[in-house]
């Protein structure tokens, strides 16, 4: 007996009709009829709302307009390759149909996956750069321990330079070197009495990286300027996706190379290799320490538009896994 998938909504009358050839092609294709109400997902919704009705049997697929004369060839079509494919005894065959037969727990857990993905990642994002500040509060409130332990599991994944982080709870949300110019803030060496950190083969910037703060200077936030700038645009993005329903078409990678990633690495790097102790080097590119309003521009645009690049394509991957456990549910509940 075919499986034959009728992609409808309530009131559609093209579907009504369609189910109605169905049923008088009934005796002569043999079938069982599964209908998917595309109303009960939007990547349905937004894929068959102005074709319905769709109709898939095995690997044909035929929308609106549908006439009696198309859908016995597509029955018959159907019909054919399944009978030759039982005869074949196709091993591969027989796997997808046991398969086709029963929702499994890793089914179930892909499905509620796929469902649930965005909310998934907006709030491991939500978490990653939302524990760093907890850190500086932590110290605030005199409790060390926790503090360091937000501190200690975050070292491997930022540098944590205190020249280079955000600090609350202080005189000043930052504290830059001298050398990014600055006006009317203290520096680092000045707020904290270590010096030599402009040199990157200094051992003092160890001491830059471990200082966490003091009561008049603030406590440091554990993740860099650049790397909270990053992480809260793309939370950003992933909510703004959300409440548009997820219907943002991804950014074309030329335009993602352009706006999230010439900045920063046009920033980043003009810094790194300005800071080699190199003659031939620096009469090329001049010293250079980017400032804090740098870092966080140049991070938020990484991270809005890398996520621009990357949540509309993990969409569609998302979308073709519900519709396909959608379809299976629906097949299944027929069944039985």
């Amino acid at each position: 007996m075919l499986n034959v998938t009728l992609f409808t909504k309530k009131d559609c009358k093209l579907c009504e009709e369609v189910k109605a050839d169905l049923e008088a092609l009934r005796d002569q294709f043999p079938h069982r009829l599964v209908e998917v109400d595309i109303e009960t997902d939007s990547a349905l919704m937004e894929k068959y709302k102005n074709i319905i009705p769709v109709l898939e049997v095995g690997p044909y697929k035929i929308q609106a307009p549908i006439s009696r004369q198309k859908l016995k060839m597509t029955l018959g079509a159907a019909s054919d390759r399944k009978n030759q494919l039982e005869k074949l005894d196709d091993p591969v065959y027989k796997y997808k149909m046991e398969k086709g037969k029963k929702l499994t727990t890793g089914d179930r857990i892909s499905f509620w996956i796929a469902k649930r993905y965005l909310l998934i990642l907006n709030l491991f994002v939500l978490i990653y750069v939302g524990l760093p500040f907890l850190a500086p509060t932590f110290m605030k409130l005199g409790l060390e321990l926790p503090a360091q332990v937000l501190y200690r599991v975050y070292k491997p994944l930022c540098h944590q330079f205190g020249f280079r982080s955000f600090f609350l709870y202080g005189e000043q949300p930052f504290y830059p070197l001298a050398e990014a110019n600055l006006a009317g803030y203290k520096t680092f060496e000045e707020a904290t009495g270590i010096s030599g950190v402009d040199d990157p083969y200094s051992l003092t910037r160890f001491d830059a990286r471990n200082y966490i703060g003091s009561e008049t200077v603030g406590y440091k936030v554990a993740l860099c300027e650049r790397d909270v700038a990053i992480y809260i645009a793309i939370l950003i993005f992933g909510i703004i996706f959300g409440l548009t329903g997820r219907r943002f078409k991804s950014l074309h990678w030329i335009l993602w190379l352009l706006l999230g990633i010439a900045p920063i690495g046009l920033d980043g790097f003009s810094q790194l290799f300005s800071q080699f102790n190199w003659d031939w080097l620096n009469a090329l590119v001049p010293y250079r320490e980017s400032t804090p309003l740098l870092r966080t521009l140049t991070g938020t645009l990484f991270g809005f538009f890398t996520a621009w690049f990357a949540y509309p394509n993990i969409e569609e991957s998302m979308s073709e896994t519900r519709q396909y456990y959608i379809k299976k549910s629906a097949v299944i509940e027929a069944s039985e």
